[in-house]
């Protein structure tokens, strides 16, 4: 049996936070025993689980990480690692329950349209123009996501910026600048130890000034337990107040006023909105 992976290539075995639902539907499709995949934890945050197809059967091995004074340890059952790509070399060659790690699960290729140009702000952001056609490769935070283009370049990119590209899609599809556009502000990924803690904005020309009026183009039912999050319906025409930089904006719609994702409206042209006096 074939144990030939790089365990260091992490594009290559890490998920990022899909659910174990998907992670059972991937790995299920697989024929072979002993292909495998990291994904984040959904119930223990900063955890990851290894999900292994065995037999007929998938497994979801938790991994837990913990810190030891200055150094960081990723356990799973009574093994202990200093990183990832260790635990995955020594199951190449140690079995988890009925076979060991031969190989990474695919990845499904995902391409994504660039909305608006985005010209980057660090040496790690990838440059694009609106209609260029771009590769994820992973799916590191919410709003961010790491990218390729067609030569090759790859970096980070501003989710807000993209939308997928859905099979025969062309470029009369891509919706106005303006449109249920782009955040205001956004924070970037962290590049290095100690960018966590940069913070710097994106100005964008489509940037509106608010108030302004939305139609929502996509129902929306909040969770009971939120009371600051708005039922969007269908045709709603919303005031947005504040665009946030986590994708949450704030507005009026029915008399209520609360929180909303922005990607479930868009801006109507040529309305203005009423005097915020």
């Amino acid at each position: 049996m074939a144990t030939s992976f790089d365990h260091n290539d992490r594009n290559s075995w890490y998920f990022g936070s899909i659910t174990r639902r998907d992670a059972t539907d991937i790995l299920q499709a697989e024929k072979e025993s002993g292909v495998f995949l990291i994904r984040d934890s959904a119930t223990s945050v900063g955890d990851y689980v290894l999900c292994v197809k065995e037999d007929s059967k998938v497994s979801h091995y938790i991994i837990n990480k913990t810190h030891h004074t200055e150094d960081v340890c990723y356990r799973i059952g009574d093994q202990a690692f200093t990183d990832l790509p260790n635990l995955l070399a020594f199951y190449k060659l140690h079995y988890l329950d009925t076979v060991p790690l031969i190989r990474p699960a695919k990845k499904k290729v995902e391409r994504v349209i660039a909305r608006y140009d985005f010209d980057g702000q660090d040496q790690d952001d990838l440059r694009f123009k609106k209609g260029d056609i771009l590769t994820i490769i992973s799916k590191d935070e919410e709003q961010w996501w790491t990218a390729v283009n067609g030569n090759g370049e790859k970096g980070s990119i501003p989710v807000p910026y993209v939308q997928k590209l859905e099979d025969g899609q062309i470029m009369m599809d891509l919706p106005r600048p303006g449109s249920g556009g782009p955040i205001a502000q956004a924070m970037p990924p962290p590049h290095n130890n100690d960018a966590a803690n940069k913070k710097y904005q994106i100005q964008h020309k489509y940037q509106r000034q608010l108030p302004a009026r939305a139609r929502v183009k996509q129902a929306r039912v909040p969770n009971a337990y939120d009371e600051t999050a708005l039922k969007l319906e269908l045709g709603d025409i919303i005031l947005v107040h504040k665009t946030n930089i986590n994708g949450q904006w704030e507005g009026e719609v029915n008399g209520k006023t609360g929180h909303f994702p922005f990607t479930h409206v868009e801006f109507l042209d040529d309305e203005p909105a009423p005097n915020d006096a």
